[in-house]
């Protein structure tokens, strides 16, 4: 979350991505003798992607947030003492020489917006002219690039009849003669554990002997789709320790790991599993387990369910 204080994380976002294509001729075509004759593939992409979301971030898609959790005063609470900056955060996300605004202006409701609410994104255009100078096409083929961020309790399968159904109606509304096709292309549940679990308790216990405070819990906006299959297969609770900082610049140009970090972590971790041989009793989040027969430990594969129910471990 910040640099100053170390943090354990107990949600991801899931992810859905999404491409939609047009297509209006069987090649590219010259702008100047061909322009202002047929219904160009790129303005219907364009309005397309467009619509998908506001300037605001709101997402347009119907029907999309009905499934989202809301927000509970306990949920609150825990964001109202997590240790993070705003400003620090325009800095650390490179805004601060182009415009220096982002949508939240408070912690809470950035935070939140960061972690516990869905969020759609455009990644980029393919078959369009992208490179330096000038080059006067009319593409005949355009695929624009989206995914969506999902949290608790958004359904994959329902995403994708959304997202299809919002594609269709926009391009209708278009009356456009081209071809337009949607595909899903992958992505991953969220992840939600249970910060009360003994293997929380254990964790920040060894965090507090090493950096001698105790940590944040906090959620993240990326998706690590291990994490919840791994909770869902053992049946067992799931944490994650952060190893990094919020300015390592993931996924970007100059991303960095502070030496620093590392050598804590080691120390973190061996305390860590030093604390756990102290801990007693049941060891899952919550049981979601279905009762398994005889016959269905026969079937191969039966072991990811975990043998069964491990609330008795």
């Amino acid at each position: 979350t910040g640099k100053r204080k170390p943090c354990i994380t107990y949600g991801l976002r899931g992810l859905a991505a999404f491409e939609v294509s047009v297509q209006c001729c069987e090649q590219d075509l010259h702008s100047g003798v061909i322009g202002g004759t047929i219904h160009e593939a790129l303005t219907d992409l364009v309005y397309l992607m467009a619509s998908l979301k506001a300037p605001s971030g709101k997402i347009l898609i119907e029907g999309i947030m009905d499934d989202v959790l809301p927000v509970t005063p306990q949920e609150e609470a825990l964001y109202e003492n997590i240790d993070f900056d705003v400003d620090a955060f325009k800095e650390e996300v490179r805004v601060t020489n182009h415009g220096n605004k982002i949508i939240q202006t408070d912690k809470v409701s950035l935070l939140m917006a960061r972690w516990r609410f869905p969020s759609l994104t455009l990644h980029g255009i393919q078959g369009a002219f992208s490179g330096e100078g000038v080059k006067t096409v009319v593409p005949c083929k355009v695929t624009g690039k989206f995914s969506i961020r999902t949290v608790p309790d958004m359904d994959l399968d329902k995403i994708q009849r959304l997202v299809k159904e919002h594609l269709e109606k926009e391009f209708a509304k278009l009356g456009s003669p081209n071809k337009m096709t949607s595909e899903y292309k992958g992505g991953g549940k969220w992840w939600l554990s249970d910060i009360k679990h003994p293997n929380y308790e254990a964790a920040a216990k060894a965090i507090k002997k090493v950096f001698g405070v105790t940590p944040d819990y906090n959620r993240e906006g990326g998706s690590i789709p291990i994490a919840q299959m791994l909770e869902y297969a053992t049946k067992m609770n799931v944490m994650l320790l952060p190893v990094g900082a919020c300015d390592d610049m993931a996924h970007s140009q100059n991303e960095k790991y502070n030496r620093t970090n590392l050598v804590n972590a080691i120390k973190v971790l061996g305390l860590y599993i030093n604390e756990l041989k102290g801990v007693r009793g049941p060891k899952p989040s919550r049981c979601r387990c279905d009762p398994l027969s005889e016959e269905d430990l026969k079937i191969p594969g039966s072991f990811v369910r975990g043998f069964g129910c491990k609330c008795l471990i």
